[in-house]
């Protein structure tokens, strides 16, 4: 059974504001830094990293690496799918490096 409705994720929440903010732009134009969202929003970087990652899914948003986020044109994006796969590489490593510590902490005698 699938839950609908329910409180939404921090990240979403990020990324919903941020939608907002985008439909008031023009592309090209420099979403704020990561730092300026943490502290406008309070969360850790990871998920201001998440919420920008869904709109970069979506097409609303590229990324320039350090120059930061930009509204996307809505061309197709120019970026290498071999970074689409770093970054899930990334996070698959992240979740699996988190998962091995719950379940060390689950099994009896685990620290």
């Amino acid at each position: 059974m699938t839950v609908t409705g329910g409180p939404k994720s921090k990240a979403v929440q990020v990324a919903d504001a941020l939608r907002d903010d985008i439909k008031k732009m023009k592309p090209g134009e420099k979403l704020p830094s990561q730092r300026e969202l943490m502290d406008r929003f309070g969360y850790a970087s990871q998920t201001i990293q998440n919420g920008l990652a869904a709109l970069r899914t979506e097409g609303l948003i590229v990324s320039a690496g350090n120059l930061g986020n930009f509204v996307s044109d809505g061309s197709a994006p120019d970026g290498d799918v071999r970074d689409d796969i770093k970054e899930i590489r990334s996070q698959l490593k992240a979740l699996t490096e988190r998962l091995e510590a719950l379940e060390s902490r689950s099994v009896p005698g685990g620290a």
